[in-house]
């Protein structure tokens, strides 16, 4: 008889790939879904990346790579990480893994022993407590609301430090909130790190895609104390729409690198060798596709928050960054379509996918019920098209 483990079977799949696999599915039998639940840019990789990649495979780079990547690559990011950020690393204190996924997944395993709590900040990215959990960590999450502009306050996380806190988790730009942190919220909370002698993680992936002037700082930089308590994480798959290449990166004190290359020699290895020179050129190549895009995903999010708060029992937060929209729909809970009530965000996606034939991700799958995720990653076309479906839909409920 087969039997699995305890730990699999306490793991859910990601909402957000499953959702995205449902739609995908109806569009492959012909129905015409505007799937909103896609947490990648819809946009292609830039030609000259593209090309690098093609030159690698016909200069026969196809071979074994060193497992925490290749020097030209930890040296692309270690420039990266001063042209863009002001920081200081080293090669030994970067390693390159198969996607920022598996980046977070390795700092787990490799700093958490059984019991160790790490703070998680709710809404949170849907994979941060698994991770946390699948190393026999414990997530301890924090609720965060729109009055709070969904993000943690130092008085909060000072109150939430025990003596088993090993780290806290911050997302800015955030997925799936789009909310992001201040120089100055940066600072408070960094203060309370540095005094509890914590880490903090911060993850940086969506640094690039911000609105409104809003000016994006790690707080690595804060100070040189500060920095040896920060680990960094990022890679190219938003900033580049290199999505499918799994190419992220952690940046931090060199015996946590070094602990997080063991975990990775005896999984994956290295990265793909051909991504890894895709992902030099990404970084040392021309910056402009990054500006171009943001033009695009800055008229999106512009028309999908205002559209959004025109309709009836949905209210919307304005994101400072990232491509999603996170409405919250408490005002619709109660209603009924078609005699089905609707208690919940996962009962209205439900109702949504079937009757709409409108993908959007739970909030609930964010640690933050009464809310859809709506991702503008996606044409102009569809958002337009959903949202209309969106508002007859409402339009329709008893």
């Amino acid at each position: 008889m087969l039997t699995l483990s305890t730990r699999v079977k306490e793991i859910k799949p990601s909402p957000t790939l499953a959702i995205t696999a449902k739609a995908k599915a109806l569009q492959d039998a012909g129905v015409d879904v505007v799937n909103f639940g896609a947490g990648e840019p819809d946009f292609d990789t830039p030609e000259n990346i593209k090309e690098a990649g093609i030159k690698a495979i016909r200069d026969g780079f196809t071979n074994y790579t060193p497992v925490p990547g290749i020097p030209k690559l930890k040296q692309a990011i270690a420039a990266k990480l001063k042209r863009e950020n002001n920081l200081d690393y080293q090669e030994n204190e970067i390693i390159v893994s198969c996607g920022g996924k598996h980046s977070f997944y390795n700092l787990a395993q490799a700093l958490l022993d059984p019991g160790d709590e790490v703070i998680i900040q709710a809404p949170y990215w849907v994979s941060y407590p698994p991770m946390v959990s699948l190393a026999d960590g414990v997530p301890v999450v924090l609720e965060t609301s729109e009055a709070e502009a969904f993000k943690l306050s130092p008085e909060r996380l000072q109150a939430a430090i025990t003596k088993k806190t090993r780290a806290v988790v911050i997302n800015s730009p955030s997925n799936p909130t789009g909310a992001a942190y201040t120089w100055e919220e940066l600072q408070a909370l960094a203060e309370v790190v540095v005094r509890n002698n914590i880490l903090l993680i911060s993850d940086e992936i969506y640094e690039h895609i911000i609105y409104d002037g809003f000016v994006q700082r790690s707080p690595a930089e804060i100070s040189p104390e500060v920095k040896e308590h920060c680990i960094i994480l990022n890679g190219v798959s938003k900033t580049y729409s290199m999505t499918g290449w799994r190419i992220g990166f952690t940046a931090g004190p060199a015996p946590l690198i070094a602990a997080m290359t063991k975990i990775q020699s005896q999984s994956t290895s290295n990265p793909t060798s051909i991504s890894q020179v895709a992902a030099v050129e990404a970084y040392n190549g021309p910056q402009d596709y990054v500006k171009n895009v943001l033009v695009d995903f800055t008229e999106r999010r512009d028309y999908i928050v205002k559209t959004l708060n025109t309709i009836p029992g949905i209210t919307c937060f304005n994101p400072q960054g990232a491509f999603y929209a996170f409405p919250s729909i408490k005002g619709l809970l109660g209603k009924t379509c078609k005699g089905r009530k609707i208690d919940s965000d996962l009962t209205l996606c439900d109702l949504l996918l079937d009757e709409a034939k409108i993908a959007a991700v739970p909030g609930e799958a964010f640690g933050a019920p009464g809310y859809l995720r709506l991702s503008y990653a996606t044409s102009m076309e569809n958002i337009i098209k959903g949202l209309d479906r969106l508002a007859e839909f409402v339009k329709g409920l008893a």
